[in-house]
């Protein structure tokens, strides 16, 4: 069998591994978690219910054509945009450590900025989609999407959300590429967004404190207290593992340890190698979602299935990276396994499409085929860079 025959299973084995751990991690950590409202199982009940809603949603993601988000990509911007300026109307908007990131809805909060990243991603695939000459050149192919990230971006950056504004300005510069941006764009794209980010920073004192934080910890102690204590989390765990459960940072020591830190406490609880395992299980799916983006039928399925395993590789490797110190602190969950049920929803989303875009994929005759085709058939799937 091929490698592009074996990924979706490899994809799908792997998300179910990393889901159902993330699982079995909440039940340990999530009883000591402020807000479980006296249930020591209040957030893995939650989750749970929020699991068969990404389920229900990812099902239906495989079996949908992706196509219609291509036809109705003007649609899901507009709710995306809508539901983001909700954020800043009081009486909906629900204000967490100072960040406007969620709204009410029903019983349960939301936050849509999770189904900002979709919608960006859908959008900038839908435009580079069109071609040659209309991805080339400077207007279409550089400026009006800077523009349209710009406008998207606005609200999730005055959200006090860095984090999302960042993620999304690097997974357009990295669908630009794949879709065929010239480099002498891109280049200064680079430059202009790393000093945009770091005039940002120095506006807003506590981003900026925990950058310093990062770089001398010793000197400023109560900034880096989170990450230091995720630090300890992990090296007391050591390669074995103190026993799933008797983990002792998640008491109190250790602030999120049931969302955006919970890798410590799973390092702590079931060490080092299994750390490692879910490493490798994010390796294993940003791989096999590549080897099912670059095997896409067209364009816009190719660059679709790109841009989703860009937002789960860039969630994941910044979340590892914050966690072990290698980063400055940023609130990214660890998609599949941290708490959450909006980015577990619209992760599940993901690979939902990702699966649909497999079993439209074309086969290994058709591949060996367009491989042979004279160039200039060859090249209506060009200036992409895969």
């Amino acid at each position: 069998m091929s490698v592009h025959r074996n990924s979706v299973y490899f994809l799908v084995v792997a998300v179910i591994g990393l889901v159902a751990l993330g699982l079995v991690m909440l039940s340990s950590t999530a009883a000591f978690a402020p807000g479980n409202q006296g249930d020591q199982l209040f957030f893995l009940k939650r989750q749970a219910m929020w699991l068969g809603v990404a389920a229900f949603v990812c099902s239906v993601a495989a079996c949908m054509d992706y196509h219609v988000y291509e036809r109705w990509w003007w649609l899901l911007l507009a709710v995306s945009m809508v539901l983001l300026l909700l954020c800043f109307v009081p009486g909906i908007q629900i204000r967490i450590k100072g960040a406007a990131r969620w709204i009410h809805v029903g019983p349960g909060q939301f936050q849509p900025s999770e189904l900002g990243k979709l919608a960006a991603v859908v959008t900038l695939a839908w435009w580079f989609s069109k071609g040659d000459a209309h991805v080339r050149s400077f207007l279409k192919g550089f400026l009006v999407p800077l523009i349209g990230l710009a406008v998207f971006v606005t609200p999730i950056a005055l959200e006090v959300d860095m984090g999302t504004t960042a993620l999304l300005g690097a997974t357009t510069f990295i669908i630009m590429f794949v879709g065929g941006t010239r480099w002498r764009y891109l280049m200064p794209m680079i430059c202009v967004g790393i000093a945009g980010f770091i005039f940002a920073l120095t506006q807003m004192p506590e981003r900026m404190g925990r950058v310093l934080a990062f770089l001398n910890p010793e000197k400023y102690p109560d900034d880096a207290y989170q990450q230091v204590q995720g630090l300890i989390a992990l090296g007391s765990g050591g390669v074995e593992g103190l026993g799933l459960g008797n983990g002792r940072q998640k008491m109190a020591f250790l602030p999120e340890a049931h969302t955006d830190f919970i890798l410590p406490s799973l390092g702590e609880e079931l060490g080092l190698r299994m750390t490692l395992l879910v490493v490798f299980g994010f390796i294993v799916v940003i791989m096999c979602g590549a080897v099912i983006a670059m095997r896409a039928r067209d364009r816009f399925g190719m660059l679709l299935g790109f841009g989703i395993v860009v937002l789960i590789a860039l969630q994941a490797a910044v979340n590892i990276g914050v966690t072990t110190m290698v980063l400055p602190n940023k609130g990214f969950p660890l998609p599949f396994i941290s708490y959450g049920g909006s980015n577990l929803v619209f992760c599940l989303l993901g690979v939902g499409i990702l699966v649909n875009i497999y079993r439209q994929g074309l086969s290994e005759k058709e591949e060996k085929a367009r491989v042979i085709l004279p160039a200039q058939i060859r090249n209506r799937r060009k200036p992409c860079r895969f």
